[in-house]
């Protein structure tokens, strides 16, 4: 049973393009299933032996655990999605998840900064002309100016950026390639941390990565979100501001400066024109919605 969740694990990251954390998630609520179903009423050790009546069970024990229904839905959905790819696969003849229900959650708003908050926010690291300033400085522009997932923005290549026409080529998702047009002053601090502050981060090494580390390598998805967490406590902003609140900010605030809404989304790389609705609900920039995030947002 361990095999088939490898090879699923496998599909998801090579022809998907799942990203590690995604992958790991779908690992971790998979195996947790697995193990209910060693110990459960019976023991199975087939996935063809699996009946929608063990799913319920497990189901069931989820519910009287101290788990969000965020998170129960997040583990139906992971267990949906294995058992659909085995299916198509051939290794089992009929879902036994058709029927089950995950528990309601409900929808909350993508939190997004007020075009005050962004201004103060990138203009925090331009206080000094230090290489790992220019950096920083490069980074949440590029971010907020194309909307970009951290993912796409730590592997970003030197070769995807074409400073000469002010865009660059992001891979994205499922090897589907998408051009992000970015601004002049973008292009300014981007050709500033290209010629002055990543030379002195590359120390002389062959990265192509367009952000480094200060040990010369490509920046994580880690070091990125303190990078983001520290300028965000400079600038006397929230706590709870992370890489993804700059691309659910730029979104929103494309929207509300009149673009269409199936440009933002191809700019985004949404797949479903569904997933970029909600930041047509997002409240003006300021207003009070009432609203926290407790389930995932678009990504």
């Amino acid at each position: 049973m361990e095999k088939e969740i490898a090879s699923f694990l496998d599909y998801l990251k090579v022809k998907r393009g799942y990203s590690d954390n995604t992958t790991a998630a779908y690992k971790n609520d998979l195996g947790q299933f697995l193990r209910f179903l060693a110990t459960g009423r019976q023991e199975l050790w087939l996935w063809s032996q699996v009946d929608a009546e063990a799913v319920s069970d497990y189901v069931s024990q989820m519910a009287g655990q101290p788990y969000a229904a965020s998170s129960v839905a997040r583990k139906v959905a992971a267990i949906k999605s294995f058992f659909h790819h085995l299916v198509k696969r051939g290794v089992i003849d009929a879902d036994p998840t058709v029927g089950i229900d995950s528990p309601k959650v409900e929808k909350r708003l993508p939190k997004t900064l007020s075009s005050a908050d962004i201004e103060n926010l990138l203009a925090a690291p331009r206080q000094s002309d230090a290489p790992k300033n220019l950096r920083d400085t490069a980074l949440l522009n590029l971010l907020y100016a194309t909307g970009m997932r951290v993912t796409e923005l730590v592997s970003l290549q030197l070769d995807e950026v074409d400073l000469e026409n002010n865009r660059l080529i992001c891979p994205g998702r499922d090897g589907k390639a998408r051009v992000l047009p970015f601004d002049d002053d973008t292009h300014s601090v981007l050709v500033a941390y290209l010629e002055k502050g990543r030379p002195a981060l590359a120390k002389g090494a062959e990265v192509q990565a367009v952000f480094l580390n200060h040990r010369g390598q490509q920046l994580t998805r880690q070091g990125l979100w303190l990078i983001i967490k520290a300028y965000a406590r400079k600038a006397n902003l929230s706590n709870s501001v992370t890489p993804h609140t700059l691309r659910h900010s730029f979104a929103s605030h494309q929207l509300e400066s009149g673009v269409e809404l199936q440009q933002v989304q191809q700019l985004l790389g949404h797949a479903n024109i569904s997933t970029t609705q909600i930041y047509a609900q997002v409240a003006e920039p300021g207003e009070e919605t009432g609203l926290e995030e407790t389930v995932p947002q678009p990504t």
